[in-house]
């Protein structure tokens, strides 16, 4: 399942995004600093329509979606690194997530406080990312110690990896990420085997006012593109208003969507955030059909027929056979397998077969 954790400074819509998302008040949303001590964590539906017409197609018993796990960890404030604010129970929680999704206050109120006074995205982002910094160079450099005193001795893999290290305290040094100093993917899995925070993939979640939603989340938030871009050559920025999504999350899934209508918004930012998780992280859905079940299963990009196999079962991956294949436009026309298989719309691929987003999958397997 993927694990995606909410962080940011106190009071920037990180608890108020964290309920809208799991239609629940479990997060306290007060208007003060460290409202959320505990982390609150809530498993959240991937919005997918192509589920929804497989399930009006077969009518199946049970309908199981593809689901992330949220965590909306307690606001970090500068100087958390040093164990400021409640900055050691942050960083502990926040290395347990695959991804960060940075919430940014892009909004004036004076009826919500902020924790510096003034509203500045780009200020805002570099205190986080400076504070994520700190507290992954002190890592880096034992490890770099380490590494160093074993190349001394002869050991080319650690005089390799000290280099490596190096280039990280670099970044950390200049208030960037590890992920900087990753040259390539081998480079990238190294780091982030490290438990560098820096190293995580991350995405900002722009908290624009409804006023701004329209336009794309007004200056502010090209500002803060600007800053993302001068740490990561890419990083999604998706505007969102948290007021909004939680007003959305107070009504009825028919009321949501005349109000989004009549609003002329084609998709809430809460979709927009839970899609750009899978694009940052590179995983697509595939999907197995019965008329018991219809499931949509989560793997990474590229997988192939025989690594989706072993997701449902080890035994599927074991007796692997074939995968008879079709796409859910080609299966919602059709109506059913039997009609599938009478128009020639169903494929059989073999164990190296690149299953591709959106695929029906069957597995013939033999144990």
């Amino acid at each position: 399942m993927l694990r995606l954790g909410i962080v940011g400074l106190p009071n920037v819509g990180k608890s108020t995004l964290f309920n809208a998302l799991t239609f629940s008040k479990a997060a306290s949303a007060e208007n003060y600093p460290f409202c959320t001590v505990e982390p609150n964590v809530g498993v959240v539906e991937v919005p997918d329509p192509r589920l929804d017409a497989l399930i009006a197609t077969v009518g199946p018993k049970r309908r199981v979606p593809a689901v992330v796990e949220f965590v909306d960890i307690a606001g970090l404030v500068e100087g958390a690194s040093l164990g400021e604010g409640l900055g050691n129970q942050f960083l502990a929680h926040i290395r347990g997530v695959d991804a960060i999704v940075h919430v940014v206050r892009c909004f004036a109120d004076t009826d919500v406080l902020h924790v510096t006074g003034t509203v500045d995205p780009v200020r805002d982002h570099d205190i986080v990312t400076a504070e994520l910094a700190l507290a992954d160079l002190a890592i880096v450099e034992r490890r770099l110690e380490k590494a160093r005193k074993t190349a001394r001795a002869g050991d080319d893999a650690a005089a390799q990896e000290a280099v490596t290290l190096e280039r990280v305290v670099e970044e950390l040094n200049a208030g960037r990420g590890a992920r900087e100093a990753g040259e390539s993917e081998e480079a990238i899995r190294y780091l982030r085997g490290l438990g560098l925070l820096t190293a995580k993939p991350i995405l900002y979640a722009a908290n624009v006012s409804e006023a701004d939603l329209g336009t794309g989340g007004g200056i502010w938030v090209e500002r803060l593109r600007v800053a993302v871009q001068e740490h990561h050559e890419e990083a999604f920025v998706i505007p969102f208003s948290a007021k909004l999504e939680a007003e959305l999350a107070d009504l009825d899934a028919a009321e949501r969507g005349e109000f989004l209508a009549e609003s002329g918004i084609a998709e809430p930012g809460l979709d927009r955030l839970i899609h750009a998780g899978y694009r940052l992280l590179g995983l697509e859905t595939f999907f197995t059909v019965g008329d018991n079940e219809v499931r949509a299963w989560t793997i990474r990009q590229g997988s192939t027929a025989f690594e989706a196999a072993g997701e449902i079962h080890t035994d599927f991956q074991r007796g692997f056979i074939r995968a008879e294949t079709i796409t859910v436009d080609a299966f919602v026309a059709a109506g059913s397998y039997k009609a599938a298989r009478e128009h020639g719309r169903i494929r059989s691929e073999g164990r190296d077969y690149r299953v591709q987003d959106g695929d029906i999958l069957l597995f013939r397997f033999n144990v």
